[in-house]
């Protein structure tokens, strides 16, 4: 089966930056969209960034706009996350999440929902200080 490997989660302070990685274990059709998600203790999984692999339009929720990047290499299949001007409230375990099928604008306008996305990995914990 199918699997997303995250990695490059870690610890910083308020203000820093940190790059995720993602790629898949095993063989994938290739991606249609890849995103990522977040998923803070005690709360919903929710959307950060998404980025259509044929023509690298991206999406980002608002909360990340301006701070976060998303990025591919599509020879890959692989996504990429700068984070930058990181906050407290960007603590989370982050998820990678790839579609075969669906476009990122059709996600991105049903509000980022989780259960659009096939391929998921097992995340990777990113921890901001104040």
């Amino acid at each position: 089966q199918v699997q997303l490997m995250e990695s490059g989660g870690g610890s910083v302070q308020a203000g820093g930056s940190l790059r995720l990685s993602c790629v898949p274990s095993g063989d994938m059709y290739r991606a249609s969209c890849m995103g990522w998600f977040r998923q803070a203790p005690g709360k919903e999984r929710e959307g950060v960034a998404l980025i259509f692999t044929r023509n690298i339009n991206t999406y980002y929720a608002d909360s990340v706009k301006g701070r976060f990047t998303i990025s591919q290499d599509n020879a890959k299949n692989a996504a990429y996350l700068q984070m930058n001007s990181l906050k407290p409230e960007d603590t989370a375990t982050y998820y990678c999440a790839a579609e075969t099928s669906r476009t990122c604008y059709w996600i991105f306008q049903r509000g980022f929902r989780p259960e659009d996305m096939d391929y998921w990995g097992k995340g990777t914990l990113v921890t901001v200080s104040s």
